[in-house]
């Protein structure tokens, strides 16, 4: 939020690695996350509660329709999906069915929310690119990866910036 208070970007690209959720993307896979929640926000049952003021919660975040265009017409090849951002590492079978049940998403990363968030207040296009590095649950059957995970978000941000820098 600092760096985009102090200056004006063209658009905000997030890309980094993640935790995939199991029949949804496969450790290797890019996906660029569409719309993003936050897990933690609200009750614990996932409604919001009232605000003083009629101020309200955000709880989601949709990436900028025009950065997805690419990946939406297929040029660049990625799952389009949704992730959760959790302030915690999910290392339970338990939570990772909870979380995939009640947000349904491909990616549970730790900043996503966040980084699409604070472009959203200051009007910047952004989107959020996920190379997945290992699986969301039991840590002992996660199949860590980090350079797969890496070399998927690293690609896949190469192809966005190849589109854009070409128009």
């Amino acid at each position: 939020m600092r760096a985009l208070a102090g200056r004006r970007y063209d658009a905000v690209i997030n890309a980094g690695i993640a935790g995939g959720f199991r029949d949804r993307c496969t450790v290797g896979d890019a996906v660029v996350c569409s719309r993003e929640d936050y897990a933690e926000l609200g009750l614990e049952d996932g409604t919001a509660f009232p605000l003083p003021g009629g101020l309200e919660l955000v709880r989601h975040v949709e990436a900028d329709p025009a950065l997805l265009r690419p990946f939406l017409a297929g040029v660049v090849p990625v799952i389009v999906g949704r992730g959760v951002t959790s302030a915690i590492v999910t290392s339970t079978t338990a939570r990772a069915l909870v979380l995939a049940h009640r947000f349904r998403p491909d990616v549970e990363s730790m900043e996503g929310f966040s980084v699409l968030r604070a472009a959203q207040l200051a009007e910047v296009p952004a989107i959020e690119i996920r190379g997945v590095s290992n699986l969301v649950g039991q840590r002992a059957s996660n199949e860590w990866d980090f350079r797969a995970g890496a070399a998927a978000a690293v690609a896949t941000t190469d192809a966005l910036l190849d589109v854009l820098l070409s128009v």
